[in-house]
């Protein structure tokens, strides 16, 4: 079963992973569980009474000592072990001396389970453990084996039907993501859980392990062998490959892991591979190569006119193929008559690659591969085993390397708006490869290598246009003329010339490409942004020669740090609806990032009166070119039932829409390459077209789907056509980390409000986390710091935040400063305190990470790594917060201070916002993380600094937030509106122990209020007097002055923003007012799931409130609900102390009335 769409139900344990199913009323049955790595049938209400009062106890000490979790430091009391040991005590009287449980019930039944018809027969033994006769007795199996937290993908589950061409090769790839790593990072990780009906006191705990690894293919396979290495306690985090036995670069492993049980019976994982990749630039005997009339648009001094940056984009379409052709005698040459063991192809690419093999494509991602990074500092390369090509005669025969190229995130449309991609580095699309080839004896071998002089060649290619916000345009008509272009067959029968070549007159015509080159530096790129970003003054900028080869500098190669984009799930149409004139609407039901794939092409094209808005295509019909366009969008525009591109205009740049109401009519009319027919709407849009004017049959039959854009959409309209497309199945494509966690209950408000968070984390996991998958794409420390949590519920992120800090650590400036997106966009530095840093909550993303990543994941090298950054940070805001924030207008004394001043706080609440309040208490959360961070890796001194840094401004907080004498905990002039309060103060454990039960009693007071949304109001005037009393009766409106207004409750609602959301909801769950939690959440009316589903959303929405014209429909950054519904609902959650995931708590909390709620199931990895 593939680990990244489980969607098994059965019951079963692991040592990290535990799911609970709780019934929540008395007497009520025991519900089967959802869970798939364990299942423990909670007792019911009607069990001794005394464990319902250590339950109670548990969760006030996990209140006392949680301080936010992320942010305590472990001060070394075992009162916490000492309860928990008791609790489990009583749990195993109770439940085996009443007779209510037995073994069974928490131990689980098995769906993959690894049996003797499971394992590759192997001749070669490894001790006493051959792989023929491996047992496979044990009770505890280990499963979702990593490298690096890198696991293996066969086969992304949501992949279509590949074409190929007719001289493409039959052999397949091996598989579709090859984790790929260096050998100064080899870590080994694995996870637990109970086989099938074992007895419970066999899977307590694992007794010892063993790690074996080899050679996947030829001679002398076996090459590590840890042995049987028991443990007295828990199995380590991770184990590491011995320094001194490293194998070679271009090697290819499999490998496994063994596990025993109490009873010292063994049980093996499958075999898993990985390959071992170039680590530093010595290792790299390829070059970076591009198309030469692409590199002559960098050649010159700078260009800064925009409309000439324009015109040069422009020359750079249509985009670049490149391929090499490895001959036979090439590799009979490198071998010198020795013979080849395997072949490991390393290629990367900018923008973005997909790269085939004879014909035949290696894998099925593309859209953004690599990673979006700062490219100008590091590159992510993918690894590919070749070796079954060179198999059964392959190494006596020619073969094709084809490389298709995408814009991705280094050479865009060059276009600005709410976003500023002009920031990022570009340079012409490039790409680098080699083949390492390995033989009988041993020896490694570098051929194929792309560079000077070598057999590469280049031409452009069947892609017109390719961009991230705007889309993709495919030449049918070239596409179909150069099939079998990367096959040995089309190498020999196209064309060649040593000049380059317009696509559309001499096709499939190649040339000779030339060397990336550049005379600007890093160095020199990074003192230019950080002088942009006022993190370096201009007196202290150092003088670079001139320059006249101005493309970005291109950072670093490394390996994969995260599983690709892939296509996870494939999505049926829910409806198709006849617009007319050709134009017809696929509803798919929900919304998420993807593209359709016409599985049987496109129909023929027919030619309306006048095409829709946003479906004409001026130049083409002008030269009488047949074409089809496909528009993506999330919502219908409500005046005109059309798609309302507005809400997915790409950086925000748009004119309003129909009603032109948050913006002027054609306010984008002088945009500087602004695409053509997009109607002043920057809209999501692919266009196939067939460039020839004769006219055939089935000409868009060959059209499937755009590969180098994603498009974030619930609806698409296909125009013109006579009849719909069939079978147009729409692909999701998200970074392919495992899911792991899910959340049932019995109320459907509640489950509907997870499902939202779900579908929009699903939406933004395109290589970073983003705001919303379609307006600005891009990574925002705030939102990470407030759904970092739920994520880490739903998926393995191990991987993915670990290269989330790692790319801020590129970002950070020379002067310690944090920017507010992991790559600087200049977008909200005027919240910060100047000098470069972001917005203070959003710059302190990377220290909260680092530790939440420990405390799920215990990967020490991550802290160790990192700790130097962070204290930086600190020693920033140390030097920089006070004098910062009074610039900004905050006395110290906050007696002129009435609120909301600059910064963003807890963003897009239905209240004003505190800002001084989340300002200083994460400067206050980054001395708790250095010192947590600092603690880990031994580091006494710095711990210290780090605590005496948080109790500093702890202390500051405390004496101006209780300065009033209301113990309301708010700032002196405050009249308890604002957010966040007392929820942050008391969840954070900021307000001192014997003020929390009366700021607790206090917070009670606050009331909601009448809300003046422009889209409101213009609902109210349109609804009948029957229906405004039917609301009244429910209490959603109200009067606002003379007028009728939707209202937001404080108690009945969720007012809050992104970050008070967790706060509250844990604040009240934890403090035994569980059930006003539940009220907040499954509420009826304005600022509740319930407004939102009623509204026919299916992801969160970026405002409680309804937009038509501004605010995304696709945005996790409320979504923090999801995780408090599986650790509070549902009870199941890490211990604030644990690291690695080791130490879960189970403490599930019961509401007043079965009527709210009368079960909850919850699994969590």
């Amino acid at each position: 079963m593939d680990p990244l769409n489980r969607r098994s139900r059965r019951r079963r344990r692991s040592r990290r992973g535990f799911s609970f199913v709780a019934p929540t009323t008395p007497g009520a049955a025991p519900m089967p569980s959802s869970g798939r790595r364990s299942s423990l049938l909670v007792l019911s209400l009607s069990i001794p009474l005394v464990l319902v009062i250590l339950f109670y106890q548990h969760v006030q000490l996990l209140a006392s000592l949680e301080g936010g979790g992320e942010y305590t430091v472990d001060q070394g009391d075992s009162s916490w072990s000492q309860s928990l040991h008791q609790v489990r005590q009583v749990i195993e009287f109770v439940a085996y001396g009443s007779g209510i449980a037995t073994d069974d019930d928490l131990v689980a039944e098995d769906d993959d389970e690894v049996d003797g018809s499971e394992l590759s027969q192997d001749p070669d033994s490894f001790g006493d453990l051959s792989f023929d006769d491996v047992e496979l007795e044990g009770s505890i199996v280990p499963y979702e084996i990593s490298v690096n937290h890198l696991k293996l993908v066969k086969e992304a589950p949501g992949s279509s039907p590949q074409t190929y061409s007719s001289y493409a090769t039959t052999v397949k790839r091996e598989e579709d993501f090859l984790p790929v790593v260096s050998t100064s990072d080899l870590s080994f990780r694995w996870r637990l859980r109970s086989k099938a009906e074992a007895n419970v006191k066999t899977v307590t705990r694992a007794t010892a392990y063993r790690i074996i690894a080899r050679r996947c293919y030829g001679f002398e396979r076996q090459m590590w062998d840890t042995d049987k290495v028991e443990v007295d306690g828990d199995l380590p985090d991770h184990v590491r490959w011995p320094q001194t036995e490293l194998p070679e670069i271009g090697e290819i492993i499999e490998w496994r892991v063994i596990v025993w049980d109490t009873q010292d019976r063994p049980h093996t994982s499958n075999w898993s591979r990985l390959a071992i990749g170039p680590r530093k630039k010595d290792d790299w005997f390829a070059k970076f190569i591009v198309h030469p009339g692409d590199m002559k648009t960098f050649d010159g001094p700078p260009r800064g006119d925009q409309h000439q940056q324009c015109e040069l984009w422009h020359k750079r379409r249509s985009l670049p193929l490149f391929r090499a052709n490895i001959r036979a005698t090439e590799l009979i040459k490198a071998m010198k008559d020795d013979k080849l063991v395997s072949a490991l192809l390393v290629v990367s690419g900018l923008g973005s690659f997909r790269v085939s093999f004879n014909g035949a494509p290696l894998s099925t991602s593309g859209p953004i591969d690599p990673p979006f990074t700062d490219y100008s500092k590091r590159v992510m390369y993918r690894g590919f085993d070749l070796t079954p090509f060179f198999q059964n005669g392959g190494g006596q025969a020619d073969h094709t390397i084809g490389v298709t190229m995408g814009s991705g995130w280094w050479d865009h449309r060059p276009v600005s708006g709410m976003a500023k991609p002009k920031l990022l580095p570009r340079g012409p699309q490039t790409t680098i490869a080699q083949v390492i080839i390995t033989d009988k004896s041993g020896h490694t071998h570098v051929i194929g290598q792309s560079g000077s002089g070598n057999d590469w060649q280049v031409t452009r290619g069947h892609i017109r246009e390719s961009d991230l916000f705007t889309g993709e345009m495919v030449d049918l008509d070239i596409f179909e003329d150069m099939l079998g272009w990367d096959t040995s067959a089309g190498w020999t029968s196209s064309g060649r010339t040593s000049n380059g070549s317009d696509p559309l007159k001499n096709r499939n015509i190649w040339i000779d490409p030339v060397l990336y080159t550049t005379e600007v530096t890093s160095e020199e790129r990074v003192q230019e942004l950080s002088v942009k970003a006022k993190a370096m003054e201009r007196s202290q900028m150092k003088s670079f020669p001139k320059r006249n080869l101005f493309a970005a500098p291109i950072g670093r190669l490394v390996p994969h740090e995260i599983p690709p984009v892939m296509a996870v799930e494939r999505i049926s149409p829910d409806e198709i609806h006849d617009l007319g004139g050709g134009r017809w609407l696929i509803d798919y039901g929900k919304a998420f990032s993807g593209m359709i794939h016409f599985d049987e092409g496109l129909p023929e094209p027919i030619i309306p009166a006048s095409y829709p808005r946003a479906h004409g295509f001026k130049a083409a019909s002008e030269k009488g070119v047949s074409f089809l366009t496909v528009v993506y969008g999330e919502g219908l525009e409500m005046t005109t039932g059309d798609i309302n591109r507005v809400l997915t205009a790409g950086l925000g740049l748009h004119d309003g829409g129909p009603r032109h109401k948050s913006k002027k009519e054609f306010a984008t009319k002088h945009s500087y390459c602004f695409p053509d027919d997009h109607d002043y709407i920057l809209s999501q849009k692919d266009v196939y077209i067939y460039s020839m004017k004769e006219k055939g049959k089935a000409r868009f039959a060959k059209a499937r789907q755009s590969h180098f854009t994603t498009h974030a959409f619930r609806f698409a309209e296909v125009c013109c056509t006579a009849e719909p497309p069939k079978n147009a199945q729409a692909l999701v494509y998200r970074t392919a980390v495992p899911e792991w966690g899910s959340f049932d209950s019995s109320n459907i408000l509640v489950n509907g409000g997870y499902e939202l968070v779900k579908n929009a984390m699903v939406s933004n996991m395109l290589s970073v986390q983003s705001d919303c998958p379609h307006r600005e794409k891009l990574p925002y420390g705030g939102d990470l710091v407030a759904d970092s949590p739920a994520a880490m519920h739903m998926f393995d992120m191990a991987s993915f935040y670990k290269k989330t800090v790692y790319d801020w650590l590129d970002a950070q400036w020379g002067n310690g400063a944090y920017t507010e997106t992991s790559v600087w966009q200049d977008l909200n530095d005027y919240a910060g305190v100047g000098h470069g840093a972001g917005e203070t909550v959003w710059a302190t993303a990377p220290p909260v990470l680092t530790v939440r990543h420990m405390q799920y994941y215990g990967d020490m090298s991550l802290l160790q790594k990192t700790l130097p950054n962070h204290v930086r940070w600190v020693d920033f805001l140390d030097k920089y917060f006070d004098p910062g924030m009074k610039q900004k207008g905050y006395d110290e004394e906050l007696s002129e201070y009435h609120g909301q001043k600059s910064g963003l706080g807890d963003w897009l609440a239905m209240r004003g916002r505190d800002t001084y309040l989340t300002h200083t208490a994460f400067y206050m959360a980054a001395g708790r993380c250095v010192a947590y961070v600092a603690r880990k890796v031994g580091n006494k001194s710095l711990e210290e600094k780090g605590l005496a840094v948080a109790k500093k401004i702890q202390d500051r907080i405390v004496r101006l937030y209780l300065k009033n004498g209301k113990d309301n905990f708010d700032f002196p002039l405050g009249s308890t509106s604002h957010t966040p309060g007392p929820e942050m103060s008391i969840f954070s454990k900021i307000v001192p122990a014997e003020k929390r039960c009366v700021v607790l009693k206090n917070w009670f007071r606050r009331s909601g209020h009448t809300w003046p949304g422009d889209e409101e109001r213009l609902f109210m005037k349109h609804i009948s007097e029957d229906d405004v009393n039917s609301m009244v009766k429910t209490g959603e409106i109200s009067k606002r002055g003379k007028d009728w207004s939707m209202g937001w409750s404080q108690w009945q609602g969720l007012n809050e923003g992104i970050f008070a959301i967790r706060y509250a909801l844990k604040t009240l769950s934890d403090y035994g007012y569980h059930n006003v939690a539940l009220q907040k959440v499954s509420g009826f009316g304005f600022a509740t799931p319930e407004y939102l589903l009623r509204h026919n959303a299916t992801t969160m929405w970026e405002s409680w409130w309804r937009s038509e014209d501004l605010y995304s429909r696709n945005h996790p950054m409320l979504g923090a609900m999801a995780e408090w519904m599986s650790s509070s609902v549902a009870g199941i959650s890490h211990h604030p102390r644990t690291t690695g995931g080791r130490t879960m708590l189970f403490s599930p909390l019961f509401p007043k009335s079965a009527a709210m709620l009368e079960y909850a199931s919850s699994e969590q990895g």
